[in-house]
């Protein structure tokens, strides 16, 4: 269970009296989730349920002002979001159990475990719609885990890396030498999530009903965040690529933002950035695993065999982009 921090009974409920959503009828750990301490809250007002969450080590707290304004400037821009609750003092942001912490609304919904081809399409459009929405979100956040960090998170993981795979050392520094030495710098840019995984894109019926979990998101290439969705949802169980659901994701997305050209050029280069980013962050936390966390650590390997995919990839057209 994603639950790292634990709230007494009686530290819950001052906390919650400090809104005016009523008194606490239950709360429960969510065990999806990796990065925080994420509570599902039932009240009896009339609304009923939020998530709480407590940020926890991870998270930098000069960051919160940014995703939780972010997610209250794009639900007031129309997309399907959690919103944070205001205490009577007006501030969403507060301390529980000495971490930060915020409540937010709750969205009704389920996340798919076997992506279809037309789920894939309406994350496409969503995305797109979300990256037009936040494009005049004041505040400005730069991305922690872009190209420029990756060698300093390798550098970390470097001597163990061979004991996942061996000879997986001098692969992925050679592809941090090509991708550092190519990374583009002049892509359409802007608020991305950044972490658009299944489990954090809710469907209703089939139909996509909300995003969750901004809490990497921030300012880079639009692609780059099509990039990270390429990995998330393409690939089947046995690691095999789906050109179909490729499609249909890029289809969706262009159908409410065109991709530029430039983009279309750049995305295997940003696919095999975004496959390394995830199978960097995995070999750091299958290494180094957080002593007393209930979450088990996601297999790298998973995101070894998308960078060497993405590796032998020329052009867009092996993600069925015409």
């Amino acid at each position: 269970m994603a639950v790292y921090t634990e709230v007494s009974d009686e530290a819950l409920a001052d906390f919650v009296a400090q809104y005016d959503i009523g008194q606490v009828k239950s709360c429960k750990g969510i065990a999806e989730g990796v990065e925080n301490s994420n509570y599902l809250l039932h009240t009896d007002s009339a609304d009923g349920a939020y998530i709480l969450t407590l940020y926890e080590k991870r998270v930098s707290p000069d960051d919160l002002p940014f995703f939780l304004g972010l997610m209250e400037h794009l639900a007031a821009r129309g997309i399907s979001c959690p919103t944070p609750i205001h205490g009577r003092d007006g501030r969403a942001l507060r301390q529980l159990s000495g971490r930060p912490a915020a409540i937010v609304t709750y969205l009704d919904g389920m996340w798919v475990k076997k992506p279809q081809p037309d789920h894939c399409r309406q994350l496409g459009q969503a995305m797109a719609e979300l990256h037009l929405a936040g494009a005049d979100f004041a505040l400005r956040r730069p991305n922690a885990l872009t190209v420029g960090d990756w060698r300093p998170l390798f550098n970390k993981c470097a001597a163990q890396a061979d004991s996942i795979c061996a000879g997986l050392g001098e692969e992925i520094s050679q592809m941090l030498d090509e991708l550092e030495a190519s990374w583009p710098a002049d892509l359409p840019q802007g608020v991305v999530h950044a972490d658009l995984f299944p489990d954090n894109v809710f469907f209703l019926n089939n139909k996509l009903s909300g995003l969750i979990d901004f809490y990497f998101a921030c300012n880079d290439a639009l692609i780059y965040d099509v990039a990270i969705c390429l990995n998330a949802w393409c690939f089947e169980p046995d690691l095999s690529f789906n050109v179909t659901k490729a499609r249909f994701m890029l289809d969706g997305y262009h159908s409410v933002r065109p991709i530029s050209s430039e983009e279309i050029a750049a995305l295997p280069l940003l696919a095999r950035g975004a496959a390394l980013r995830f199978l960097l962050t995995r070999l750091h936390d299958w290494l180094f695993q957080v002593e007393g966390a209930f979450v088990k650590p996601k297999d790298p390997m998973e995101y070894v065999a998308k960078l060497r995919f993405h590796r032998d990839v020329n052009n867009a057209a092996a993600y069925g982009f015409d």
